[in-house]
This record gives structure tokens, sequence and C-alpha cells, in this order.
């Protein structure tokens, strides 16, 4: 067998929390919503900060007026939305 499996009968504490995590599942799930993972690059990273204002430095102006542009309309999409 590649891979195992343990489960120790005596501890509720794994029991309990399996459970509360289902019920917020099922919460969610309700509420039409899901749960969404990232992984993004650390912006308090020096590197990923020198990358990132090498790649601002090369953006034309007209390249950054669409791009604020764009990020404008898409923080407006759903300030109509009941919440």
């Amino acid at each position: 067998m590649r891979y195992s499996v343990t489960h120790h009968a005596g501890d509720m504490s794994d029991d309990a929390s399996a459970k509360r995590m289902k019920m917020v599942h099922q919460r969610r799930r309700t509420r039409e919503l899901r749960e969404v993972r990232l992984v993004l690059a650390d912006a308090r990273s020096r590197s990923v900060q020198r990358r990132v204002a090498k790649q601002v430095a090369s953006l034309a102006s007209e390249r950054e007026l669409d791009a604020l542009q764009w990020i404008e309309q898409v923080s407006e999409f759903d300030a109509d939305a009941t919440r």
C-alpha cells in the first residue's frame, strides 16, 4: 500500500473540527459561495518588489491608463449586488 490513513478513535477534536468545517461549507453553498485559495508572489520580498517596479517602469502611459480604468470598472462590478 502506497498511502495509509490513521484514525484515532479516541480523538474527538478531529471529528468535531470536521463537522464544524462541513457546516461552514454547507452554509457557504447555501449562500452560493465557495472558497478559493490563491498562491501569490510575496509583495514583501525585495526581489518581487524589484520585478514589479521594473514592469511598472516599462508600462507605456496609455497602457497604464487602460489598466487603471479596467481596475476601476472591475472594482465596481458588483456594487449593486446585495450582500
